[in-house]
C-alpha cells in the first residue's frame, strides 16, 4: 500500500466523519462539494474536510482507495458512503441522519 493510501486509511479510520472534497469546508471549490458541505453543516455533524486540489496524489489516491471515480466522497466510521448525489438522497430521505445516529455520531437536534 502506498504512502497516500496509508494516510487515507488512517484518516478514514481515525475520524468519525471525513469528507474528501474540492476546496475546504469554509471555501468549497465545486458545486458538488459545496452541496455536501451544506448538508453536513445543516445537520450539525462534526467532520474533517480534506482538499484534494492541494495534492494530485491525494486526488487520485482517494479515487483508487474507494474505487469511486468522483469527488466529493463521504466516509462515516471508516465506511465509504458515497458522493454528492448519494449524500443528498440520503439526507432528503433522512437515511443519513439515521445512519449517523446509529453510529453514535452527534448531530444538531433539528436534524
Amino acid at each position: 500500500m502506498s504512502d497516500i493510501q496509508n494516510w487515507i486509511k488512517h484518516e478514514v479510520e481515525n475520524n468519525d466523519v471525513v469528507l474528501f472534497m474540492k476546496g475546504t469546508p469554509s471555501f468549497p471549490q465545486c458545486g458538488f462539494s459545496g452541496q455536501s458541505v451544506q448538508i453536513l453543516d445543516y445537520i450539525g455533524v462534526k467532520y474533517v474536510g480534506h482538499n484534494v486540489l492541494e495534492d494530485d496524489s491525494l486526488r487520485q489516491g482517494i479515487k483508487d482507495y474507494s474505487q469511486w471515480p468522483t469527488i466529493p466522497q463521504l466516509y462515516v466510521k471508516g465506511e465509504f458512503i458515497g458522493g454528492c448525489d448519494i449524500i443528498r438522497e440520503m439526507f432528503q430521505s433522512q437515511e443519513l441522519q439515521k445512519l449517523l445516529a446509529e453510529k453514535g455520531i452527534e448531530t444538531a437536534p433539528a436534524a
